[in-house]
This record gives structure tokens, C-alpha cells and sequence, in this order.
């Protein structure tokens, strides 16, 4: 697995290097977030995490270095069809909406906040943006929306006019995509880290990279920029000859809403890891009659399993293999499996949760080559995800190859660790890292 981690480094490079060319498979894309947290911001912060048919809202109070998060107050909205499928200002109306409705019940402490000021709101997509501006972005593909209009306006201006027209004194600095908030959250906790990787149902990964090494940027560099800039890699897009595709894979790809596209996320993201498993186990019925003589018809339906029982069936340990005979029952509808047969099933999942593991090990490897930091310096790497955090053997196989790719001299110079905050907290810390002074 060396050669995937040297083939991603090398495309990582070109990518970065050639940025505005298409040249290559990934999509590398500049986050126009100024800075950073460095741990030591204090206050409370706002943030908004916009996913694919609903929304995140939090608010949390940061402490200041060493000192623990509190006041952490979260509430998830689902986004009605009607508004799914309007324009962008209605979708930005319905959210100014229920942000007010959230500050209302969770207000700024006036002995501690100053409410007279202009508040930062940190804003995160669960999908890829190409920022063009420090105040405006653009979608490069929405996940599930049909907001019309959305793609290639500015869509922070549209943001701010809504929070403007509800009464809130709010503005939106910057539309970044979850995993560079990931990054943000890191940061706050660890200046060590270089990067953030999302093993959950998309697969992506941001990195730290200096100025210089970023020609993609124009015109002046913010004043408030550190000497660095996060690099968005939307590593889900990577493909090459290389990559250890196979007939399930290509068939996956070529019935999936997006054929040809996102084939590295295809291969390592948990939306589509069970789904390659029923790909090989229905093969495997048709042709050696694994669960007898007719073909379950529920192994045949797509994405009838689903990565989490996946997971339940490859980290089962009884000598009987219980766990994976009940699943079989209840998601595949196979009520006769043996033992021998449902030790067949949990060593396909370990084929297939190993090779996703391992090539998500090579993305972090060839990360970590293009910085430049694999002999000599200690770097740090925040994965975020129910992939990574719920899926225990998949976890154990990502670190192992990490470690074997980097050989025994290097591996204690890159340490991987669980992300702060879960999911979308990141918007809170990006808000945080552009005013350290309190609101």
C-alpha cells in the first residue's frame, strides 16, 4: 500500500501547484478562513452546520487555553421540502428564522458579553464550496438541495442580507466545508495539528499549507493571516489507474447518481462500504450458492446493508458468530446461515473495512510527504467521523497502515487522534479564532 500513499502525495502536489488547471482529479480547493484558533479565545460564539436535508445551531463558551468548554448548547432543525427545493433566500430566510429563535433561548451573558457588537457567526457545509472571496463563496455541488440560484452566487451576501432582515447582529465571515472546521476545532485544542480528515458518509481531508506554497490565492493576503492558509483537498474526487478498483466498485460507481466522480470516497466512505460488501455477497450466492440454492431476494436490493451493520458483523467475536447471523436475518432476510457461512460474510467485511482504512491511511500519508514532514518534525492529525469513531476494526487498520507506511523509523512522527466537539462544532471555533476578544 506504499504505492497508493506515493500516488496521492504526487497528485496532491500537482494539485496544489497547478491550481487553477485542470489537471487533476482533485478538486483542491482554497478555505478563505483567515486564521486559525490558537486555544486561547474566550467568549460565546455562535455557529451554523448546514447538511443535507437539515441544519446544526450551536453556541458554546470558550474558556481560553486549558480551560474546558462550557454553556455547549446544540439543536438540529430539519429543513422542510418545500424550502429544499426553493431558492437560496428562502432557504437563508428559514435559517435567520430559527437562529433567532435559537439566541432567544440562548442569549449572550451581558456581564460578559458585550451584545452591542457585531457577533461572528461561523458557518460550515457538509459539502464542497469554492470560495472566491473572504466574504462570498459559491457551491460546488449541494447534497440533496435544489436551491437554483445558489450555484455561483455569493452566497455569504445572501446569508448576512437574511440575518440583516430578521433583526440579527450577526455576519458571516466565511462558508467553509465541515472538515476544514474539523481543522479549527483542532487547532484550539492542539497547535500541533497540520490536518483534519472526515471518515463518515463522505470522505474528505484539510490540511495547513504556507502562504507561498499557495499560488491559488489572489490579490493581498488577509492582515489577520498567520503565514498559512487551509487547503481544502476534497480527496473524495481522487482517481487514478492505481487505485485497487474492482468489479463491485465499478458497478457501484456506474449505477450511482454520480458516475465517474468521487471514486476515492467511493472506496473509503461508509456511505458505500456496506453496500460494496451485498455486492460481493451476492456474487458469491449466485455463483457458489452461499445461502443455498435461491438467491435471498433482499441481497439483491442496493444499499440494503448499510455500514453500521457492517461494522456489527465484521467486530463480532463469538465462536458462532451470532451477531452476523442476526444481521444477515434482519437486513438480508438469510434466516439458515451456518457458522461456516457467517465466517465467510465477516471476512468479506474485513477485506473490504481493511482496504478502505488503508487507503484513507495513504491520503493522510501523502498529506503529511507534501508538507515535507515525514522525517523530521512531529505532526498531529484530527479525524472526525462515525466511520472512524464508531468502527473500531476500521480505526485500529487505518492507524496500522499510517504506521507501516511511514516504517519504523518515522511512525512516531505522525499521531492521529479523535476529533473535540463532534460534529459541526467547528463552526463555533472558526467563529471564535476571528475576534479573540469576547462579544
Amino acid at each position: 500500500m506504499r504505492k497508493e500513499a506515493v500516488v496521492l502525495a504526487t497528485v496532491t502536489t500537482v494539485a496544489v501547484v497547478a491550481v487553477l488547471e485542470e489537471t487533476s482529479t482533485l478538486n483542491m480547493l482554497v478555505s478563505y478562513a483567515a486564521s486559525l484558533p490558537k486555544g486561547d479565545e474566550k467568549g460565546l460564539y455562535y455557529g451554523l452546520n448546514l447538511r443535507g436535508t437539515n441544519f446544526l445551531i450551536l453556541c458554546a463558551r470558550l474558556g481560553g487555553r486549558n480551560e474546558p468548554i462550557s454553556d455547549l448548547y446544540r439543536k438540529e432543525i430539519s429543513i422542510p421540502p418545500n424550502v429544499l427545493s426553493g431558492t437560496s433566500q428562502e432557504l437563508f430566510d428559514y435559517i435567520a428564522v430559527e437562529l433567532a429563535k435559537f439566541v432567544s433561548e440562548h442569549p449572550p451573558d451581558d456581564t460578559l458579553d458585550a451584545p452591542e457588537r457585531e457577533k461572528k457567526l461561523g458557518f460550515t457545509v457538509s459539502y464542497p464550496v469554492d470560495q472566491a472571496a473572504a466574504s462570498s463563496g459559491s457551491a460546488i455541488k449541494w447534497k440533496s438541495f435544489s436551491a437554483n440560484d445558489t450555484v455561483e452566487k455569493a452566497l455569504i451576501n445572501d446569508i448576512n442580507r437574511a440575518l440583516e432582515k430578521h433583526g440579527l447582529k450577526f455576519r458571516v465571515f466565511s462558508l467553509v466545508d465541515d472538515t476544514v472546521g474539523n481543522l479549527a476545532g483542532g487547532r484550539y485544542y492542539n497547535n500541533g495539528i497540520v490536518a483534519s480528515v472526515t471518515l463518515a458518509m463522505g470522505s474528505n481531508a484539510a490540511y495547513v499549507e504556507p502562504n507561498e506554497a499557495v499560488p491559488k490565492w489572489q490579490g493581498p493576503m488577509p492582515s489577520s493571516n498567520s503565514g498559512e492558509l487551509v487547503i481544502n483537498t476534497e480527496w473524495g474526487n481522487f482517481n487514478c489507474s492505481d487505485l485497487p478498483v474492482t468489479e463491485f466498485d465499478s458497478s457501484l460507481d456506474s449505477e450511482s447518481s454520480n458516475p465517474g466522480c468521487r471514486i476515492f470516497e467511493k472506496l473509503t466512505s461508509a456511505m458505500y462500504l456496506g453496500e460494496i460488501v451485498r455486492r460481493v455477497l451476492l456474487k458469491m450466492a449466485q455463483e457458489t450458492a452461499l445461502f443455498g440454492d435461491v438467491v435471498p431476494p433482499k441481497l439483491a436490493t442496493p444499499y440494503q446493508l448499510r455500514s453500521p451493520d457492517m461494522a456489527a458483523m465484521h467486530q463480532d467475536t463469538s465462536e458462532d458468530h451470532g451477531v452476523v447471523g442476526e444481521k444477515l436475518k434482519e437486513n438480508l432476510g438469510i434466516t439458515n446461515s451456518t457458522p461456516m457461512v457467517r465466517e465467510v460474510v465477516a471476512e468479506v467485511c474485513d477485506i473490504v473495512a481493511e482496504r478502505g482504512a488503508r487507503l484513507a491511511g495513504a491520503g493522510i500519508v501523502g498529506i503529511i510527504k507534501k508538507l515535507g514532514r515525514i522525517e523530521s518534525r512531529k505532526s498531529v492529525v484530527t479525524v472526525e467521523g462515525g466511520l472512524y469513531e464508531h468502527y473500531r476494526v476500521f480505526r485500529n487498520y487505518l492507524h496500522s497502515s499510517v504506521w507501516e507506511m511511514l516504517g519504523s523509523d518515522h511512525s512516531d512522527n505522525v499521531v492521529i487522534e479523535h476529533s473535540h466537539g463532534g460534529s459541526g462544532a467547528g463552526a463555533v471555533f472558526l467563529a471564535a479564532c476571528q475576534n479573540t476578544k469576547s462579544f
